[in-house]
């Protein structure tokens, strides 16, 4: 499906995610790589790889099947989708290879029109979901570009299901559900829905009573799931209407991240048939749905949106391991590694990066910071502070593991869960005097500073 281009960007936000996604190391640019082709840092991927894995395991329990598509396809497939007559402004020119022409994709939808005709389908397997996270490609003009919400190479959460006339109102309101709960995990919230239109002036296929019985179908859907939408002409693909979910910056500016589209016009063009419970040949219909969009802008509104203070499912690192002294680093090690062994990001901040304050303050986006002390280590405890500035009493490394791991297992945007006592401090300040803990343990705060009683040499620093 054509992605929908964002609106032209001011340089400045409330969180700018260009400046923010260099700052906090999620990716970059370079020139000799060129405008609109960013690359993805350690901590990016991360990221990228979490909402990717999110998307795809949401997928397979909504019971689609994965595939891979060549990037590339001969200039002939696009002649016949439609994407050469009414898109080839946004196409980058063809490669010849011999007498061949051959095209980077713009769309992921004629090659998942030929998975579906590669061989003979019954109405038995209807409706046939196909997924697939692919890369497709625009030629966006240089001026419009900007960070990863304007880029040349996209990767596209996409999906198309084929389907019977009668199953696509509950395609369409299955796959609402599925961005919702989406949204949910993400911590994102949609400006509004929007039912996209033609507009009078655009290259749109001329065809007036599929486009009236597809939006009649999308209206049902919306209808169905109880969604206030606007209509909105001059919106639609150029083979159909769509329901665009908006998603708004910290100025305000909307852009489209996630789509639930019907087709009639590629299952025409590409002559796609299913044999019915009649014996007899069938024309399905296609549905394209997005739960997230492209996977560029959908980090950079999660940078914007969260300030790099991602939900814990998301969060490059999880659990930043803040030893007090060098003594504790083996007992800060072992934790990471248990850790690991849980499918957990954690990473040891030992004194050698600096007092605790100072690596407190470096690990204030991260969404647990578990301290070791000498009596925590004797007694295999950890002391946690989340990121909010709640402080749950000293608990066993296993009990803190078990918790976080639930949490980020359940996408959870909460950072804590269950029984025991939370004491609640500020984000950036340590908790009360009378909330300190005696004994010149990890919870032993200095009074206004985030340094440990008793240990001057690794406090403040003030």
């Amino acid at each position: 499906m054509p992605w929908s281009p964002a609106p032209d960007r001011e340089e400045t936000t409330v969180h700018d995610h260009r400046r923010l996604g260099r700052e906090l190391g999620l990716f970059d640019t370079d020139p000799l790589i060129g405008a609109g082709l960013p690359y993805w840092l350690p901590d990016g991927a991360t990221v990228r790889h979490a909402l990717e894995e999110y998307v795809r395991e949401a997928e397979r329990r909504a019971g689609y099947r994965h595939v891979y598509s060549p990037v590339l396809g001969k200039r002939e497939l696009y002649e016949l989708s439609g994407h050469w007559s009414h898109y080839s402004d946004d196409m980058f020119p063809p490669m010849e290879l011999g007498r061949e022409q051959v095209v980077l994709r713009p769309s992921l939808c004629p090659h998942h029109a030929l998975i579906f005709r590669s061989r003979s389908r019954s109405h038995r397997e209807l409706p046939l979901r196909i997924a697939e996270l692919g890369g497709m490609y625009r030629s966006e003009p240089s001026g419009v570009l900007g960070g990863l919400t304007r880029v040349r190479a996209i990767q596209l959460n996409d999906a198309h299901v084929f389907c019977a006339l009668e199953q696509v109102a509950g395609e369409a309101r299955a796959a609402l559900g599925m961005i919702r709960r989406a949204y949910e995990a993400m911590g994102i919230v949609p400006s509004r829905y929007r039912l996209s239109l033609p507009g009078p002036g655009g290259k749109y296929v001329d065809a007036p009573d599929l486009w009236r019985r597809a939006t009649a179908l999308l209206t049902e859907a919306l209808d169905a799931s109880g969604l206030p939408y606007e209509a909105e002409e001059g919106e639609a693909a150029f083979y159909g209407p769509k329901i665009d979910v908006q998603v708004a910056d910290g100025a305000g500016r909307e852009s489209t991240l996630s789509t639930v589209q019907v087709d009639f016009h590629q299952p025409e063009r590409f002559d796609l048939r299913y044999v019915g419970a009649d014996g007899a040949r069938h024309r399905p219909v296609m549905v394209h749905r997005s739960i997230v969009g492209s996977v560029e802008r959908a980090v950079a509104h999660l940078v914007e949106r969260h300030g790099g203070a991602f939900p814990a499912w998301l969060a490059p690192t999880q659990l930043a391991i803040l030893p007090v002294s060098d003594a504790e680093l083996p007992h800060a090690g072992a934790l990471a590694d248990r850790c690991t062994a849980l499918g957990l990001r954690a990473e040891v901040a030992g004194p050698d990066r600096g007092t605790l304050a100072a690596r407190v303050r470096a690990a204030r986006l991260v969404p647990y910071q578990a301290v070791i002390g000498a009596r925590e280590a004797a007694a295999d405890l950890v002391s946690v502070r989340l990121r909010d500035g709640r402080r749950p009493h000293a608990l066993p490394a296993d009990e803190l593991l078990t918790r976080i791991g639930a949490l980020v297992a359940s996408h959870s945007t909460d950072l804590w869960d269950g029984p025991g006592q939370v004491r609640q401090s500020s984000p950036s300040s340590p908790p009360p005097a009378a909330q300190r803990e005696p004994g010149g343990g990890a919870g032993s705060w200095c009074a206004g500073h985030a340094c440990v009683q008793g240990r001057e040499d690794q406090g403040c620093g003030k």
